[in-house]
């Protein structure tokens, strides 16, 4: 199979190193291409690197988006004409002006938006706890420290920090939403406030708070680029318990019952989610992570519902 990655930085090797290695164990050969910004060290795992993706082939049977993400509308837009099938990671793209009518997708082509939360065991299992389960209110949250994120690297000059590049913790965070709405469908209504209130040197805000409106419950959800503790948890609160599901430590707490469940299985939620987005290209599964989902998401948390 032909690959292109669009992008090299952390996620995007992440990603390369994943697929080198599922191709392995399914007995899949690649030719990977990438495209690059600039000539940094070059990477052994490409076979061949072009500078500007007007330079690149147009026969790739996979595209990976995984430059900023304030690129990737102009960046799908010129895949699409040269690659069978779509893989993008989230957020999808920053500007809820642009209609994805512009983006002329192939009508069989597959357009895969990243989501390792919902491809992560403590995810399943939560899937199976809900079908039991009336929610009445549901908070979640997701808390981390920015300088944090990528080790040897100034986070100033991430596109996180950097609102032109479509940082900020309301679409950089938003897989608290993709999931908050696969599980529960979309709210009727939404209250947020967000802002850059930390000592943080960065111009994307670093907090965003929403009150979402559903007829049935309420749910609460908190995102931010400050907190010195690791965070990313939602509590679920029913008629029998309180549940809380901690995602960093892959368990579930039934608070009143003092049942704990351990939902670590040694899976890499990325790798789930490449083996999913491979099966996919085989014909198996159902895609329900798709472009129209995404852009709603992305919509909703920019105050359109």
């Amino acid at each position: 199979m032909k690959v292109c990655f669009v992008g090299l930085g952390s996620i995007g090797l992440r990603h390369l190193r994943n697929l080198i290695s599922l191709g392995k164990e399914r007995e899949i050969q690649f030719e990977i291409h990438a495209v690059r910004s600039s000539k940094a060290e070059r990477v052994e795992l490409v076979d061949k690197e072009f500078y500007s993706m007007q330079e690149s082939d147009l026969d790739y049977d996979i595209a990976f988006i995984t430059n900023p993400t304030s690129l990737h509308f102009e960046t799908i837009q010129e895949m699409v004409k040269r690659s069978k099938h779509l893989f993008i990671e989230k957020p999808l793209f920053s500007n809820c002006n642009r209609s994805l009518s512009e983006l002329s997708l192939r009508e069989n082509g597959i357009y895969y938006v990243a989501s390792p939360l919902r491809n992560s065991n403590t995810y399943r299992v939560l899937k199976e706890i809900l079908a039991q389960e009336r929610v009445f209110s549901a908070r979640a949250i997701c808390s981390s420290y920015l300088p944090d994120w990528r080790q040897n690297s100034d986070y100033r000059t991430s596109y996180s920090a950097k609102k032109e590049l479509g940082g900020g913790v309301r679409i950089d965070l938003i897989h608290e939403w993709d999931y908050l709405t696969d599980l529960f469908g979309f709210p009727l209504e939404v209250m947020s406030f967000q802002g850059t209130f930390s000592n943080l040197e960065i111009d994307s805000e670093d907090l965003s708070v929403y009150i979402a409106k559903y007829s049935d419950k309420l749910i609460e959800v908190h995102l931010d680029y400050f907190g010195r503790k690791t965070k990313r948890e939602l509590e679920l609160f029913t008629a029998d318990d309180t549940v809380q599901v901690d995602f960093v430590n892959q368990k579930i707490f039934y608070l009143n019952r003092g049942k704990t469940i351990d939902t670590n299985n040694a899976s890499d939620p990325y790798i789930n989610e490449l083996n999913h987005f491979l099966n996919l290209l085989q014909g198996n599964g159902k895609n329900k992570n798709d472009m129209g989902h995404a852009y709603k998401v992305l919509k909703m948390v920019k105050g359109i519902l």
